[in-house]
């Protein structure tokens, strides 16, 4: 708990230093640039987040261990929040770029339906309040749930033309690369971090 904390107050910092420091993405793209090495890791712990919320689910039905169950529901909790902060920093991006914060880009559109899918989970969870088949019915819908991911993240957006930059072109200078791989580990690190204290908090009710 202590090493992820220290790690954690290291990783974020450097990230945010290398991110307005050294990074050339911003003399190619300008300052908006720089958004890149928030909104990309944003998204992508988000993603983990759901991952680890689906396969944590799985181990729980197949096993039966409450501990699978909260580690589901607490990663989903963080998934969504790092969702909901990727969709702001991906509509800042899209306001200074294309002109308009919501443009219904194909991967502006999944992340919004990715977003009602877990939303609909927590609406899910608490109206079976009580019921003692709750447990095992979030987990399943969170297994299925993870099983839309690839769709909505990978073959959804190039079903459909999109504005995106591609990665390529943003990542095609060394320090822009590592500066971004500072930023992924960054930011699942902070991940790591919000779900061992998210199980610290219920531990002690």
């Amino acid at each position: 708990m202590k090493f992820l904390a220290r790690l954690v107050h290291i990783a974020v910092p450097v990230s945010i230093f290398l991110s307005f420091r050294y990074a050339p993405v911003a003399e190619a793209h300008g300052e908006t640039g720089r958004l890149l090495f928030f909104h990309v890791p944003l998204a992508w712990t988000a993603m983990l987040a759901f991952l680890v919320a689906g396969f944590s689910s799985l181990l729980f039905i197949m096993k039966g261990r409450d501990s699978f169950e909260t580690t589901a529901r607490f990663s989903a909790e963080i998934g969504l929040f790092f969702t909901l902060l990727a969709t702001a920093s991906g509509s800042i991006w899209s306001k200074l770029s294309w002109g308009s914060y919501w443009n219904w880009d194909p991967r502006q559109t999944s992340i919004i339906i990715l977003m009602l899918i877990y939303l609909a989970y927590f609406s899910l969870n608490s109206a079976l309040r009580g019921n003692d088949g709750r447990a095992r019915i979030t987990s399943a819908y969170l297994i299925i749930a993870m099983t839309s991911l690839p769709f909505l993240i990978a073959v959804f957006p190039r079903i459909f033309g999109s504005l995106h930059p591609h990665s390529g072109s943003l990542t095609a200078d060394v320090p822009t690369r590592l500066t971004l791989i500072v930023s992924l580990v960054a930011f699942t690190l902070l991940y790591l971090q919000f779900l061992s204290l998210r199980k610290r908090i219920h531990s002690y009710k």
